[in-house]
This record gives C-alpha cells, sequence and structure tokens, in this order.
C-alpha cells in the first residue's frame, strides 16, 4: 500500500479520537450504531463532535440495514458502529445483504483486548473470520499507528470497483492507546486495481455487433444505478433505439414511461419483457450478472441472441451465461465510449412488434370490494408520479411494487434482492430519509418482514424521521404461501399468522396510524399518510390469497411462463365474481 498523508497533528491522541477524525476526513455525516462495553471509548470521542450525527438505532441488523438504504439513496458509504460479540454478530445479515447487492457500507465492530483474543473472553467473536466470505474485505486492526490508513483502506475497498461491504474490527485497547494522527490522502494497493475503462478491442468487436442487430435489447442492472450511469444509459438507448429491460436492481435506470421500456424482466417480470428478451437477436446485458431470478433456465436463455457483457467485476463475466463480447470496466465510463462510436438502428418493427405484445400482455389485476396490493402500490404511483423513494421488504408486495410503480429516476427504488431480506425496509428507509430530503421515503412491508424489525419504530419516532410507512397485510407469509399453493398441493404449512393492531401499535411509539379495510377507503387513507407531518404509518388489509403474475417457476424456460389469467378470479372473502372488474397496467 503506496499513501500520501494530507492531514497530521502533533498532538498525541487515543485511538477512540482517531476513529472519529478519520471519519471527519472520509466526509461521514451520519454513523448509525448501537454502544457497548468494547466501544465505550469511541463514544465517548463521539459525545461532543457536531461534525457527524450519531443515529441510535434500537438494533445493531437495523444500523447495518439503515446504513444500506443511505447508501443506495445517497451513493455515498453507509457508515455502522457496533459493539464487539453479539453486536457484531447481530450485523451479519445487513453485511450479508450488502455484499449480495454490491452496496457501500463501511461496518466497524468492538472487540475485546488484543491480549483476550482467543480465549472465549466476554463478549468475544471472531467477527473478521465470520464475515470475510461476506465483504470485500475485513480487517483486525492491531495497531493504533495503523489504524487511520485501514480505515483510509476500508472506504476506498467499500467504494471502488464493484463496491460492497468492507468491515473493521477495533479492539479496546487498540482504541485506548495513543500516537499521532495521520491521514493518508489516498490509497494505492497493488492487489486491488480495478479496471475502470473498457478495452478498445473489445468495444469494436461490441459496435459491429450493433451495427448488426435488428432486434436489440439492453438488458439493464443495478450497476447502471451504482455507477451513476443512468443519464449515459439514456442516450445510449435513445441514439440506437434499443429497448431496455431492467433488474430488480436497475428499476429506475430508465424512465418506465419511455417507449423504450419493458418494465422488469425474470420471474416476475413483464410478459412482454421476457418475451422480447427470448426472440431478440442481441442482447446488451448492462451491469447486470445473470442471476438465476432472471435467466431461469440458463442453457435456453435468450437463445437466438449474440450477447454483450459490460461489467466492472470479471468474476462476473460469463459466470452463469457465456456471452461473446465480454467488456469489463466501469459501466459508466464503457457506455460514454461507445455512445460515439454506435448509430441509429433501424429497429422499428421490432418496437411496434413490443408495442403489441404490450397491449396483448400488459399487467393486469382483478379488483372489487377488498383491497389488492396491486391497486395500492398503483394509487402510490399516481398520486407521487415518480417523485419518491420508495423501500420495499420482500415478498408478494416488493414483486408488485416493481410491477406496479412507474419509476423514473435512479436510486428511488430501494430493494433486498440477492438475499432476499425480510425485515429490510423499515431501517433501510430511515438511512435514506437521512441521505434524501428531495423526495418522500415511503417504505412498504408485507405483515411477515414488518415485524422482524418492528423494534426501529421507536428510532424513527425519536429522530422524527418522515416515512411514510406501508403495511401490506393479508395474514400470510405471502410468497411461500403462493409456492406451496402452485407447487405443494395447496399444503399451506406454518404460513399463516397472527398481526398485532399495527396502528395501536403505531400510536403506542407516538406514530399516527390509519387503516384501510376495503378498497372504498385507499384514496382516503393514503392522502392521510402522506399529508401528515413527519412519520405516519398505514395499515392496508389486503385479500389473503393473491397470486404474483406472471410468473416463471424457478429453472424453467420464457416458454414456461404463467401468464396473468383473464378470467375473473374465485371470490375472495365473501367478494361475489360479479363484483370484480379487471385493471390493466402497462409500463412504457
Amino acid at each position: 500500500m503506496t499513501q500520501q498523508t494530507t492531514t497530521t497533528t502533533q498532538r498525541q491522541m487515543t485511538g477512540a479520537e482517531i476513529f472519529v477524525r478519520s471519519l471527519i476526513e472520509e466526509n461521514v455525516e451520519i454513523v448509525f450504531g448501537y454502544p457497548g462495553g468494547a466501544v465505550i471509548g469511541i463514544y465517548d470521542a463521539l459525545h461532543d463532535i457536531s461534525d457527524i450525527k450519531h443515529i441510535l438505532t434500537r438494533h445493531e441488523q437495523g444500523a447495518v440495514h439503515a446504513a444500506e438504504g443511505y447508501a443506495k439513496a445517497s451513493g455515498r458509504p453507509g457508515v455502522a458502529l457496533v459493539t464487539s460479540g453479539p453486536g457484531a454478530t447481530n450485523t451479519v445479515t445487513g453485511i450479508a445483504d450488502a455484499y449480495m447487492d454490491s452496496i457501500p457500507i463501511v461496518v466497524f465492530t468492538g472487540q475485546v483486548a488484543l491480549k483476550l483474543i482467543g480465549n472465549d473472553a466476554f463478549q468475544e467473536a471472531d467477527i473478521v473470520g465470520i464475515t470475510r466470505p461476506i465483504t470485500k474485505h475485513s480487517y483486525l486492526v492491531r495497531d493504533v499507528n495503523e489504524l487511520a490508513a485501514t480505515i483510509k483502506e476500508a472506504f476506498y475497498v467499500a467504494t471502488t470497483g464493484r463496491p460492497g461491504p468492507v468491515l473493521v474490527d477495533l479492539p479496546k485497547d487498540v482504541m485506548a492507546t495513543k500516537t499521532i494522527f495521520n491521514y493518508p490522502k489516498s490509497v494505492k494497493l497493488r492487489s486491488y486495481q480495478p479496471h475502470v475503462e473498457g478495452n478498445q478491442k473489445q468495444l469494436d468487436k461490441a459496435v459491429a455487433l450493433i451495427a448488426k442487430a435488428k432486434r436489440p435489447v439492453l438488458y439493464v442492472g443495478g450497476g447502471v444505478i451504482l455507477s451513476n450511469a443512468a443519464e449515459e444509459l439514456k442516450k445510449f438507448a435513445h441514439k440506437t433505439k434499443i429497448p431496455v429491460t431492467t433488474t430488480l436492481h436497475g428499476l429506475g435506470a430508465f424512465p418506465e414511461t419511455d417507449e423504450l421500456s419493458l418494465g422488469m424482466l425474470g420471474m416476475h417480470g413483464t410478459w412482454y419483457s421476457n418475451t422480447a428478451v427470448n426472440y431478440c437477436d442481441l442482447l446488451i446485458a448492462v451491469g447486470a450478472r445473470f442471476d438465476d431470478r432472471v435467466t431461469g433456465k440458463t442453457d435456453a436463455f435468450a437463445p437466438e441472441a449474440k450477447k454483450i457483457h459490460i461489467d466492472v467485476d470479471p468474476s462476473n463475466i460469463s459466470k452463469n451465461v457465456k456471452v461473446d463480447v465480454p467488456i469489463v470496466g466501469d459501466v459508466k465510463k464503457v457506455l460514454q465510449q461507445l455512445l460515439p462510436l454506435v448509430s441509429a438502428l433501424d429497429t422499428r418493427d421490432w418496437i411496434q412488434t413490443i408495442k403489441n405484445w404490450k397491449e396483448e400482455h400488459p399487467l393486469r389485476y382483478n379488483n372489487g370490494k377488498y383491497i389488492r396490493m396491486q391497486h395500492v402500490i398503483q394509487k402510490i404511483s399516481e398520486l407521487t408520479k415518480g417523485k419518491a423513494v420508495m423501500v420495499s421488504d420482500v415478498g408478494q408486495h416488493q414483486m408488485w411494487m416493481a410491477q406496479f410503480y412507474q419509476y423514473l429516476y435512479p436510486r428511488t427504488h430501494l430493494t433486498s434482492g440477492g438475499l432476499g431480506t425480510m425485515g429490510f425496509s423499515l431501517p433501510a428507509s430511515m438511512g435514506a430519509a437521512f441521505a434524501r430530503k428531495d423526495f418522500p421515503i415511503v417504505s412498504i412491508s408485507g405483515d411477515g418482514g414488518f415485524q422482524m424489525n418492528i423494534q426501529e419504530l421507536a428510532t424513527i419516532r425519536e429522530y422524527n424521521v418522515p416515512v411514510k410507512i406501508i403495511i401490506l397485510n393479508n395474514g400470510y407469509l405471502g410468497m411461500v404461501r403462493q409456492w406451496q399453493e402452485l407447487f405443494w398441493r395447496k399444503r399451506y404449512s406454518h404460513v399463516e399468522m397472527l398481526s398485532p393492531d399495527y396502528v395501536k401499535v403505531a400510536e403506542a411509539y407516538g406514530i399516527p396510524g390509519f387503516r384501510a379495510t376495503v378498497t372504498s377507503d385507499v384514496d382516503d387513507v393514503i392522502k392521510q399518510l402522506f399529508e401528515t407531518d413527519g412519520p405516519a404509518l398505514a395499515e392496508f388489509k389486503v385479500v389473503k390469497e393473491d397470486n404474483v403474475y406472471p410468473m416463471i417457476p424457478a429453472g424453467q424456460t420464457y416458454h414456461e411462463i404463467i401468464d396473468i389469467p383473464n378470467e375473473k378470479s374465485e371470490p375472495i372473502e365473501g367478494e361475489e365474481q360479479t363484483d370484480l372488474e379487471m385493471v390493466t397496467f402497462s409500463k412504457g
């Protein structure tokens, strides 16, 4: 590692003071954390600091998800600080979540004194060993003289190349030891040099394939948002006239009101996006990794297409699906390189074919007296017109939010994708609210996931975080129930849940609560929710048994897609079939 020092003080400082000064040098504004014995010195050093705002969460997992939400919404690294032992191990789910979704966070954990490590000391855990498979890198600081440089390196690793979580373990005695503070200006690691620019020969090959394409599709992932390349993507799509489909994490990278937008692809993607990918002759993957929820059966994915893959992480290239032209580099930089080299394609017939598919197979749902999740999400979309940061939990509502909310801007759709962590939304929305003041923050959860981090209502109330909290309550673990219905002969095993009165729970925390039980209540409750200053919660009692369509069963091909039934569904909770009407919804 080579460094150039920019900040030096001749006054001897404790490791705890150096820690705080290092965060200030990194322009850290918010730290989400939970104190304990091993980090008391750090919290003492934070006590009189006004440059950094510390947010006391009610659980360490909540702190890490909040750091994720902050990072996803802002593009800046999120920071969490916790104590040793159980405090450290409680961060593991959040760290794994950030690792799967390539989110730049730095997690600082307290540790017992160096001489006690390995002795099963009180509140000792080998958190470096535990998290090694789920971090970009984990550090144990053994010398106070290495502390500042380690922190600088941690932020560098977390935010460069393919972003991800970094953990720094801080022994209690190291934090108490004094030394001179020297903070490096830059970091250069011999073994870690992310490749930014695309290779010119590979760019030329890609341009040649693009020029020949008659039925091209841009397959866009979260890498476009992580590299802040939404504007370059839009210019590229408009210049080449190539339709755009996005992954779950790619939502918002391309405006879904655009004629070229296909919405989301994959297991619960639109029928027309999946069909377009199935019949395209060129697939350009931009910041996407060909994960199983997109590809289904990999050897039958986009079978007629040549494939170009742009990704900053070389390990992603041809990992799941073999591609014809790999381009390793930062998505923003590579698109900037490609833009002057490509020309408009004659895709009029292809776009017209896709337009016909959209008209023939729109997203749709049956609507009647009793509330459907789709209806609630569509109404929020109509109200906010894309100008909201939507934070979903995991389950059926997550997929309907991807389908029925029209995303127009990057960093407005936050969710747990790769790990699929229930309990993500509430703390992540809290973190997003500290990052973004321009748009309202909307947290949407099912009744199952909401209860997993329900304690963060106290954090939201204490800091008056203006999150609009929505619970879509069907009394089930809905997605598991759907799979049991479709693939396990309706043997509903341990998926029905007893829920508390969420409005009373909210009020117990000092948060206004509202409830809707029938469709005619929905508009008024949403209006009250958004007109309430500060945090507010709304519970929507939705139909108990409803399924997310379209659906490609796991491991199947696009030919096995289950489209949305055209016929009226069975009566729900006494609802007559004659009360139901079909509502259609198309993106782009």
